[in-house]
């Protein structure tokens, strides 16, 4: 059977099929718990949350699926020195983006406080409420950290961009590599070269991965469908990770124009950018994208830059200024049919297993 892999059964799951794990409050427990109890692995992105909080709503999945699930951090969740930026930096970008805020009617905000990595304080919680996998990005956690995932019996998931990158992953252990591919919404999580350098396309990626590692495989962008799935299981991936499609399901917690966005005309034109937060990540072109992206080297560093534009956002909102916001997603967009998240995984099965189904020398089964 199509959906019996090493993936489905490392995870033990019925479906090698990931929902992907947003960050920045996009996730939500009705969808993690929907997709886990449709047979796949929901993830929850958890990175902006306080040890506490995580904790929480740990609790809350477990109450609402009793199948697995995934919690996802940023090994590294800042690129700011000392948790700072120079004031000649920060006036650099100041002036850049003085006009939009003009615009708005609202004040320029001061230089971003200094932020503080909460990595370390939210593995502790992590471990100490034992997820049944923990999936992280930019970086690799240390081998203390995953020595004691391994004890715990959490299966441990690493994003790659690059065939280096999951050389790394593999030579430290983890159980399972994501093969990210530059299709993908939100943000490329890079950690051995630089994101704009590190852009091979998932299919590429995969194969690339798959010739070189061990480690079972999950095929990260551009994947929404059963085809899709197909395609990528063909290439060697064990499972696939899907995020666009699940992210415009009534489910997350994006907002309802975020998600109706994702099914408009406008879904055609995604851009990679980090004018938003810092970091480099795919979202919808706005006009934003369209003039200052080559402005990058004046952008705060993640995630003071998030800070800073949290306030044009928040007036772009309130005065439904719409080309001055970004909504992440992916390339594969404009192919999004489903608005429930239980309708999606459905079709994704159905899709699947009607492919295989058809192939010489198979049989139409679902799990």
């Amino acid at each position: 059977m199509w959906y019996q892999t090493k993936a489905s059964a490392i995870l033990g799951i019925e479906y090698p099929i990931l929902q992907g794990p947003f960050g920045g409050n996009l996730s939500s427990v009705a969808l993690v718990s929907t997709v886990s109890n449709a047979g796949g692995l929901g993830g929850f992105g958890a990175y902006s949350m306080s040890p506490q909080e995580i904790a929480a709503v740990d609790e809350q999945i477990r109450a609402a699926t009793d199948r697995p699930y995934n919690i996802n951090l940023w090994v590294n969740d800042t690129d700011a020195v000392d948790g700072t930026v120079s004031d000649e930096l920060y006036q650099h970008t100041r002036e850049l983006f003085r006009p939009y805020f003009e615009e708005m009617g609202i004040a320029v905000p001061d230089k971003p406080a200094p932020f503080q990595s909460r990595f370390e304080d939210q593995v502790d919680v992590l471990l100490h409420r034992k997820p049944p996998v923990f999936s992280f990005m930019f970086g690799i956690p240390s081998a203390d950290i995953l020595a004691q995932c391994r004890r715990l019996g959490i299966v441990t998931i690493g994003a790659a961009t690059t065939l280096d990158e999951a050389i790394a992953l593999e030579a430290a252990g983890v159980d399972l590599i994501i093969a990210s591919g530059f299709e993908a919404g939100g943000h490329r999580p890079s950690f051995l070269a630089s994101a704009e350098n590190s852009v091979t396309g998932t299919f590429v990626l995969l194969q690339l991965i798959r010739e070189k590692v061990k480690v079972p495989v999950i095929a990260a962008g551009g994947i929404a469908s059963g085809k899709g799935i197909a395609a990528a299981m063909a290439l060697g991936a064990d499972a696939v990770q899907i995020g666009t499609a699940f992210l415009a399901c009534e489910e997350s917690n994006a907002t309802p124009l975020h998600r109706d966005m994702l099914f408009s005309d406008a879904a055609k034109y995604t851009t990679l950018t980090s004018a938003f937060t810092g970091r480099l990540g795919r979202g919808i072109a706005n006009r934003i994208t369209a003039e200052l992206n080559p402005q990058a080297a004046h952008y705060l560093p993640f995630p003071l830059q998030t800070t800073f534009m949290s306030h044009l956002r928040k007036a772009a909102m309130e005065k439904a200024q719409w080309d001055m916001l970004y909504f992440w997603g992916g390339q594969i967009a404009p192919v999004l049919k489903h608005r429930r998240a239980e309708e999606l995984m459905q079709a994704l099965i159905e899709e699947t297993t009607a492919y295989f189904g058809g192939l010489p020398g198979t049989q139409s089964q679902t799990g």
